[in-house]
C-alpha cells in the first residue's frame, strides 16, 4: 500500500519545508539562491503561491518529504496564464517516482486553476531534472549561458514549457 499523501501546504509546513529546501541552497546549484530562507520566509512564500497559484506537499507516512509549487512567470499582466514551477524533494527520496507523482498533481491543480503553460529553469547540468520534466511532457525551448555564479563557477539555465491546456480564444481569468 502506497503510504504518501499529497495536500495543500499551510505555514504551519514551512519548517519541514525550508529543510527539504536548505541542501539544495547550501550544497547544490539546484537553485541560484545562497542563503536558505527562515521557516517565517517558507510560510511567507507558501501563502503567497496559494493565494493565486498553488504549493503542494508530499507526506509519507505523515513525515513531509517533498513539496512543488506554481508561480508568477513575469510579472507583466500578458503572462498571466503562464507559471514557473518548481518541486523539491529530500535528498533520500529523489529517484524513487515522487517527483513525478507530486509535479502531475501540482500540473493538474494549475491545469484546474486556469493557467494555460508551465515553465522551469532548470541549472545544467541536471539531467535528473531534465529526465523527469522530459517524463512529464515538457519541452526544451532555450537555454540561457552562463547567467548563475555559484559554488565557484559560472552555471547555465535549460527552460522548458508545457502546456497545461490549449485554445486560442481570450481565456478566462485564472483563479
Amino acid at each position: 500500500m502506497d503510504s504518501r499523501r499529497i495536500r495543500d501546504a499551510s505555514p504551519d509546513d514551512a519548517a519541514a519545508c525550508a529543510a527539504v529546501y536548505a541542501p539544495y541552497v547550501l550544497g547544490s546549484t539546484a537553485t541560484f539562491e545562497l542563503e536558505p530562507p527562515s521557516t517565517a520566509e517558507m510560510a511567507d512564500r507558501i501563502a503567497a503561491a496559494q493565494e493565486r497559484h498553488a504549493w503542494l506537499v508530499l507526506e509519507d507516512d505523515g513525515v513531509l518529504v517533498g513539496y512543488a509549487y506554481g508561480g508568477p512567470f513575469k510579472a507583466r499582466p500578458a503572462y498571466r496564464w503562464t507559471c514557473e514551477v518548481s518541486v523539491y524533494l529530500a535528498q533520500d527520496r529523489r529517484s524513487a517516482g515522487s517527483g513525478r507523482v507530486l509535479y502531475t498533481a501540482l500540473l493538474d491543480r494549475l491545469a484546474a486553476r486556469g493557467y494555460r503553460t508551465a515553465a522551469a529553469g532548470m541549472t545544467q547540468p541536471n539531467e535528473p531534472s531534465a529526465a523527469l520534466h522530459r517524463a512529464l511532457g515538457f519541452t526544451e525551448v532555450g537555454t540561457f549561458r552562463r547567467v548563475g555564479w555559484k559554488l565557484g563557477g559560472w552555471h547555465d539555465v535549460t527552460w522548458v514549457q508545457r502546456d497545461l491546456a490549449v485554445g486560442d480564444d481570450p481565456p478566462a481569468e485564472p483563479r
